[in-house]
């Protein structure tokens, strides 16, 4: 960034059939959430809108679909380091859009993408297209026209997550972002087109969810929904999409348990466990935002927590030494703020933190980072997701009781587990979840991602995230 710390980005628009689109909807305004300024204003879709993008997408689709795996894997892997090319405007645009601190939005929000895209082509390139099955050929052909639904917390990755894996598989992709944090996607649809993706194949329409989404979702033209949200947002998404009876993969909530086994290095398990509760200010579907410990260790663990938590900085996200920036909004600043006071209410004891906004952070989306320990299993900051800088530490007697504890919400996103190996997969194969990380796992962008219950259906990602977005035909000679 530079010295005045001021971003620039495209004329916030639609994207349709290769060009911007102003609309004419409703403005809605794009407001920095450290300062409540407003940065950009952006047009609602509508529904006549939604109509245009899958027309355009409709009519890109025969030629896309028709290129070689290897001619679309080339065009992806431009795409990577044309994002890489623009990582620093992108970076600013998303700190600045929904606050995620400067240095993380480098690291994360970023190179994130990059890393995801890179993988989807090393995937693309290696996957079996067509095989023979006794007298059967198995052919595996792109779906058609693709409605993608990202959220605000990670909007280039979820975006990416999405819409390369659909056209690496030869389909066409109509986006609706988040009108929380829609410049990285509009930013995106240039990027696309730089690096030589053909008009049509990619499209976005900004807009609300009761307007765009449920016109994507309901649209007889599009064959196949892919969203990340909140659960009860997904349960949305596929009763509107239920009419036409579109294939429908969701992305939701989650409230990972992280489980501490009593041979486990605390200091390790600390630093790793709040960092990955506090990743994003909390606001990420995997966050670790529950530290089950024995109830032995729980004192210890607590200390620990304690004075790591001072490590973090909360402050400006333009500054690179903030840690932890404002949460993406007001909305949900109170949110996190009413788990808090609930926590307290409830009889969970309170080790940092506490509601309102920390010191010398009195305007902005900010909230006070915050641990309670002695947190009971079935209490609703133990069994709602939260979605912010909270961690609850709760005790547990055995390795039953841990996995008990751990599967005992709606979700089943994803969970961790630290001790010593062979204890710890032996309890991550007990865990209900679609991933577990062992002992700090470098993360891996070519295994699946997805949950199991209420966190959600279907993969993202890896073999598993291309196979999302082909159908399966079989020509039996």
């Amino acid at each position: 960034m530079n010295d005045e710390h001021t971003v620039s980005f495209p004329t916030p628009s639609h994207w349709i059939d290769g060009r911007a689109v102003a609309g004419s909807g409703q403005p809605i305004e794009v407001v920095n959430p450290a300062d409540e300024s407003v940065v950009a204003t952006v047009r609602e879709g509508t529904a006549a809108d939604v109509d245009l993008a899958v027309d355009a997408a409709l009519a890109a689709f025969p030629g896309w679909a028709s290129t070689s795996v290897q001619h679309r894997s080339d065009v992806m892997l431009r795409l990577a380091e044309a994002l890489a090319r623009h990582g620093e405007e992108l970076a600013a645009t998303i700190s600045l859009e929904m606050g995620a601190p400067i240095a993380f939005s480098r690291q994360a929000q970023v190179g994130f993408p990059v890393a995801s895209v890179q993988a989807a082509v090393a995937t693309a390139e290696h996957f079996e297209w067509t095989s023979e099955v006794g007298n059967s050929l198995v052919v595996r052909e792109p779906i058609g026209v693709v409605g993608a639904i990202t959220p605000w917390n990670f909007p280039l990755q979820q975006l990416v997550t999405k819409v390369v894996p659909a056209m690496l598989a030869g389909n066409t992709v109509v986006l609706k972002p988040s009108e929380i944090s829609p410049l990285s996607a509009r930013m995106f649809a240039g990027i696309a087109t730089e690096a030589g993706l053909p008009d049509g194949v990619f499209n976005v329409v900004q807009g609300t969810g009761p307007v765009v989404g449920e016109a994507l979702s309901r649209h007889p033209k599009i064959d196949m929904i892919s969203f990340t949200g909140s659960t009860r947002a997904g349960r949305s998404v596929a009763a509107a999409a239920a009419g036409t009876v579109k294939r429908v993969a969701l992305e939701l909530g989650g409230k990972a348990a992280h489980i501490v086994l009593p041979e486990a290095d605390l200091d390790l398990a600390v630093a790793r466990g709040l960092a990955f509760a506090w990743a994003n200010g909390g606001q990420a579907c995997g966050a670790y935002t529950r530290m089950l410990v024995p109830a032995g260790l729980q004192q210890s663990v607590v200390d620990r927590l304690r004075a790591a938590a001072d490590e973090y900085v909360v402050g400006d996200p333009r500054s690179e030494d903030t840690r932890i920036g404002p949460l993406a909004s007001e909305t949900q600043r109170r949110r996190v703020d009413e788990y808090i006071r609930r926590g307290i209410a409830d009889g969970a004891t309170l080790v940092t933190g506490g509601p309102g906004r920390p010191e010398g952070l009195e305007s902005g989306a900010y909230v006070r980072p915050t641990i309670f320990s002695d947190v009971a299993p079935d209490s609703v900051i133990a069994q709602e997701e939260i979605f912010g800088p909270v961690l609850v530490v709760i005790p547990y007697t055995d390795d039953d009781h841990a996995v008990e504890i751990a599967n005992g919400t709606v979700y089943g996103l994803n969970g961790a587990v630290t001790g010593d190996e062979d204890h710890a997969m032996a309890i991550a194969r007990r865990l209900r979840v679609g991933q577990v990380d062992v002992n700090g796992g470098q993360h891996n962008f070519q295994a699946p991602f997805g949950g199991y219950k209420q966190s959600g259906n279907g993969r993202e990602m890896g073999r598993a995230g291309l196979e999302e977005f082909l159908e399966t035909k079989a020509i039996t000679r």
